[in-house]
C-alpha cells in the first residue's frame, strides 16, 4: 500500500519558533499537538501549535525528503516559504 504524506511547520503565537514536521495524517498529528500529547517534546515545551503551512505528497518518501530539504534551510528561507502561502500567518488547522 502506498500512503501520502505531508509536510507542515508549527509556530507559536509570537511566530518565534518555527518547527518542521512529517504526518501521514495531518488532522489527527495537529490535534496531538495543540492536545500536549507528549508534554516534554520540542512543541509542547515552545507552545507551538499554530499551523501555518503544510504541503501535501502522494509517498511518504517525498514528504521526508521534502522535510529534510525545509529542515536544512536557514530559518529566513523557512519564513519566505510561509509568507508565499500564508502571508497573514492565519492558523490553518480548521482547513484540514
Amino acid at each position: 500500500m502506498i500512503r501520502g504524506g505531508t509536510v507542515y511547520m508549527l509556530t507559536n503565537r509570537h511566530h518565534t519558533v518555527l518547527y518542521v514536521g512529517v504526518t501521514a495524517n495531518l488532522p489527527a498529528r495537529i490535534q496531538q499537538h495543540k492536545e500536549k500529547v507528549f508534554p516534554k517534546s520540542f512543541t509542547a515545551k515552545y507552545n507551538c501549535d499554530k499551523l501555518v503551512y503544510y504541503q501535501t505528497f502522494s509517498t511518504i518518501e517525498e514528504a521526508i525528503a521534502e522535510e529534510k530539504r525545509i529542515k536544512g534551510g536557514s530559518r529566513q528561507k523557512k519564513i519566505e516559504l510561509v509568507n508565499s502561502l500564508n502571508p497573514n500567518w492565519i492558523d490553518l488547522s480548521s482547513s484540514v
